[in-house]
């Protein structure tokens, strides 16, 4: 059978080139920094990760104002995809702030407020996830999902702003192309993009396995039994 082509496919393969070319530049082009060096290339990877961590993480909560409002299986869907892409991208955002700052601050982990509140916000969307898990029933499993990832998104904004709220520890201020040198945006865009455009295709992916698990739960489901005027069961057709 003739395997239908998906469009996300051309994303994903577009994040993938861009990503390449990206870190590519990051890492032998760019000229390294006047304050980390060499270890500090790391940072064409790191913003851009930080960046969509936090974007993907903002889908979700629009998603799960929609699920409230529509009930729709495949918003369900995207939802928790996007939830588990926001996790995913939320570990590597702390695996690669701890590679970064073990040869830049001799430490693997402080209790920064940015670094505190980014773990905090991977404990409560890892949370959203395990809630569902325990969920019974479709229309249950769709709400509590949706209530949760609202709940936890009021960290989103904190993790974004606490720089600015806090003494900022270890932690520089936000990145921006209009806060590096210009030799620096070329790859930090391609690689911002790229990080967005794989964020997409996962979330798509996820999204369409998520349905068809859902279908394949659904028919595998016994039909609900037959009752007869009484409101009893019937067997074999006769009431009980």
């Amino acid at each position: 059978m003739k395997t239908r082509f998906h469009k996300e496919h051309i994303i994903g393969a577009l994040g993938l080139a861009m990503l390449s070319y990206g870190s590519w530049m990051g890492l032998f082009v760019v000229p390294p920094m006047s304050h980390f060096q060499e270890v500090g290339r790391i940072f064409f990877i790191h913003v851009p990760t930080a960046w969509n961590s936090l974007l993907v993480l903002t889908g979700s909560f629009i998603l799960a104002v929609g699920v409230l409002i529509n009930r729709r299986a495949g918003w369900d869907a995207a939802l928790t995809a996007s939830v588990e892409v926001g996790v995913l991208y939320t570990v590597m955002l702390l695996v690669q702030g701890s590679i970064w700052a073990r040869p830049t601050f001799n430490t693997w982990w402080t209790w920064d407020p940015r670094l505190l509140t980014a773990a905090i916000l991977l404990v409560a969307f890892a949370g959203v996830l395990s809630l569902r898990s325990f969920a019974e029933g479709r229309d249950r499993r769709m709400v509590w999902t949706a209530a949760a990832t609202i709940v936890a998104y009021v960290d989103v904004p904190i993790v974004y702003f606490i720089v600015n709220w806090l003494p900022r520890g270890i932690h520089q201020p936000h990145s921006f192309p209009s806060t590096v040198s210009s030799d620096y945006h070329t790859a930090l865009r391609l690689n911002a993009f790229a990080m967005l455009f794989i964020a997409i295709w996962f979330i798509a992916r996820r999204t369409r396995v998520i349905l068809l698990q859902d279908a394949g739960t659904a028919m595998s489901a016994p039909p609900p039994a037959e009752t007869g005027s009484d409101g009893k069961p019937m067997v074999a057709g006769v009431e009980g």
